[in-house]
């Protein structure tokens, strides 16, 4: 049994902290004034001939070893005791299973419950286990001044004790690829009883719909609200049309229970216009009663916002009520090149990976874009360019010709697209200042 008195991590790290910090301010203070102190005392203007001949002083040489040992071991002990803190585990602490994975976290409870936000009682130990399904990941939470890798293969632990409630921001600090800014949840710290309580509580349908997008890393690269992220929203998903490239060429088909079971099992057969061949394939991967759930989830995300409990046998009465809902509210066209443009950068998928407010994301932002000088690299050769009219098609046609400096070739081409679409496109872009 563990017998050392309870330190937690925000106490170790911080007294650490604030002895090294406290003792490199006096030792640069001290050098510092003295420094000064014989530049002007022995000054060679004041004291062009030296006032001693004395080549050392043993007392002096013994004094200045001594004290810095002394300083440098103090540093070392509370540092050394700091990380056998971080690395000593209450008895009494809480286990959870951390899951890493691009580009999300799923934290699983001892009795099954899952959650992509780590909840936790307050003042009570908790003890997560660590590990990755895919790259290096980062389990860091600032409050608790935690941080721990996360390795395939290999299960790491990080423990902590939040004292107050309140969420507490949790982040990957190691870049995992192009949405790792996107990898963000949070610690939630509340009282024991009302954690009893969520962890009893049982999920209802939908919440375990969500819960198995969350327990497959789903939810990593799609939201649910319509928001853009690395793969298309799930958002009214259940019955739309969706555009997909195969083979090379463009085709609509039917988001329905076939379909969207292909695109989890194989997602490279069919990729879904606008985005890029990122998702991994489940084939395998998935269990049959959670792909069974999934599929049911997906099935109730309908196109008019309805989420319903929807089973396997609510399958074809589901089907045309949800492509129904697809249709656009009116069949009023755009009036100007510049509205066709936007309609078409939202149909086409350009702003699930393009930002038109300067923020980054998978792509390159459209703010500003018309006329800008682009650095690409063509054949190996970093070379510059004007955002033109040429360079608008060829980036749509062939997209891997000329890759942006500082972004992966992940935009599919889209030869589909006419030259007044393009155009229109071009008059969308102007506006973007």
């Amino acid at each position: 049994m563990n017998t050392q008195p309870l330190i937690t991590t925000t106490e170790a790290v911080d007294k650490a902290f604030y002895i090294i910090f406290g003792i490199s301010g006096v030792a640069l203070l001290g050098i510092t004034v003295a420094m000064v102190y014989l530049v002007w005392r022995y000054n060679r203007k004041r004291y062009p001939v030296p006032l001693s001949q004395k080549d050392h002083n043993v007392w002096l040489e013994i004094t200045w070893t001594v004290i810095p040992s002394i300083l440098v071991m103090l540093m070392f002990w509370y540092g050394w005791e700091g990380y056998l803190s971080l690395r000593r585990i209450p008895d009494n602490a809480i286990p959870v299973q951390g899951n890493a994975r691009m580009w999300s976290w799923l934290f699983t409870y001892e009795n099954g419950k899952t959650s992509d936000k780590l909840y936790v009682p307050v003042g009570q130990p908790v003890n997560v286990r660590l590990n990755s399904e895919d790259v290096l990941h980062s389990f860091y939470v600032p409050a608790f001044r935690v941080k721990r890798d996360c390795v395939p293969g290999m299960e790491t632990y990080a423990w902590f004790i939040a004292e107050e409630p309140g969420s507490y921001d949790l982040f990957c600090a190691e870049y995992c690829g192009v949405a790792h800014a996107d990898m963000i949840t949070t610690v939630e710290a509340i009282p024991a009883a009302e954690f009893a309580g969520w962890l009893a509580e049982k999920p209802s349908a939908t919440a375990a719909g969500k819960g198995l997008l969350q327990k497959h890393g789903c939810l990593g690269c799609h939201s649910l609200d319509g928001s853009a992220s690395v793969g298309p929203s799930f958002q009214g998903i259940g019955g739309r049309q969706v555009t997909v490239i195969a083979n090379g060429e463009s085709r609509t088909l039917t988001s329905d229970r076939d379909y969207l079971e292909k695109a989890i099992l194989d997602p490279n057969v069919e990729i879904v216009e606008g985005y890029p061949p990122a998702m991994p394939p489940y084939a395998g991967k998935i269990p049959e009663e959670d792909m069974t759930g999934i599929l049911d989830y997906l099935l109730s995300l309908k196109a008019d916002g309805q989420s319903g409990e929807e089973t396997t046998e609510d399958k074809a009465e589901e089907k045309a009520p949800a492509e129904e809902a697809t249709a656009p509210a009116t069949s009023e066209e755009p009036a100007s090149p510049a509205e066709r443009g936007e309609v078409l950068a939202a149909k086409n998928g350009c702003l699930g990976c393009h930002s038109v407010d300067g923020s980054k994301r998978v792509g390159p932002t459209l703010k500003g874009f018309w006329g800008s000088e682009r650095i690409v690299t063509r054949d190996g050769q970093e070379t510059s360019l004007v955002a033109d009219d040429n360079y608008l098609i060829k980036a749509l046609r062939e997209p891997s010709a000329d890759v942006l400096q500082g972004y992966p070739p992940a935009m599919p081409p889209y030869p589909g697209l006419s030259d007044e679409e393009i155009q229109d496109l071009r008059a969308w872009l102007e506006t973007l200042k």
